[in-house]
């Protein structure tokens, strides 16, 4: 049953993402092409591909329901094959078989290729000490906490850019913005106190060492939304 429940929370976080990426860049970019889907399927596949080497592949020790939350759940609902299809056969169906067929390649290739990318990114990732810094009372999760700060650069970024190019309110540009970076800096803790916890490490014999973790965590990541809020302005 918590398995279920993850998944459920995690896919609405992905969607709800996956709905303000896609419509965001549909509005900047107009709907001649489907811009769109196309990114999140980019995107969310070179995420899938980093995360499935983290958290599987390389073992990382997090216990199946995170897992899931995080693969099936936000992933699953971040990415989109069946808008993909719809607006495929919308362009067929309109006589754009040009369009069509670089929709499809560029899905179909491009992801596959996203995965690639991704995976090989983990893997980089994890080359020393299995993703740990030796020399710590507690070893220190330097990959994970990189993942983190990707993620962090990748939200930041598109906050920016869509409270720039919808032309959010101050107050619905605020309310979004605090709601997604403080879910993101809570969950993106958990996730690693979880990891260095199910390691058979002892949070009461080793405490010092998981705030600093979770501190390094945090500053970390603002400065990669702070350094993804600075490029969007750049555009």
């Amino acid at each position: 049953m918590m398995q279920l429940i993850v998944i459920a929370i995690g896919g609405a976080v992905g969607s709800v993402l996956r709905f303000m990426l896609s419509n965001g860049l549909g509005v900047w970019l107009g709907r001649s092409f489907p811009f769109g889907t196309l990114s999140v399927n980019l995107l969310g596949c070179f995420l899938m591909g980093l995360m499935a080497e983290a958290l599987v592949l390389q073992r990382v020790a997090l216990s199946l329901e995170y897992r899931a939350a995080i693969l099936v759940g936000v992933f699953g609902g971040f990415t989109t094959f069946s808008s993909f299809s719809l607006e495929t056969f919308y362009l067929l169906e309109q006589g754009q078989f040009s369009k069509a067929g670089l929709n499809i390649a560029t899905n179909v290739l491009g992801c596959l290729l996203a995965v690639w990318m991704g995976m090989l990114a983990g893997r980089g990732l994890f080359v020393i000490g299995q993703g740990n810094l030796p020399g710590f009372d507690w070893p220190f999760p330097y990959a994970l906490t990189i993942i983190n700060g990707i993620g962090a650069l990748l939200i930041g970024l598109l906050l920016s850019l869509l409270s720039q190019k919808l032309q959010l309110a101050m107050e619905d540009s605020v309310i979004v913005s605090v709601l997604m970076i403080g879910a993101f800096l809570t969950l993106s803790g958990l996730y690693l106190a979880m990891a260095l916890l199910e390691s058979e490490y002892e949070f009461s014999d080793h405490w010092p060492a998981l705030l600093t973790v979770l501190s390094s965590n945090v500053i970390f990541c603002g400065f990669n939304l702070w350094l993804g809020a600075w490029l969007a302005r750049q555009f």
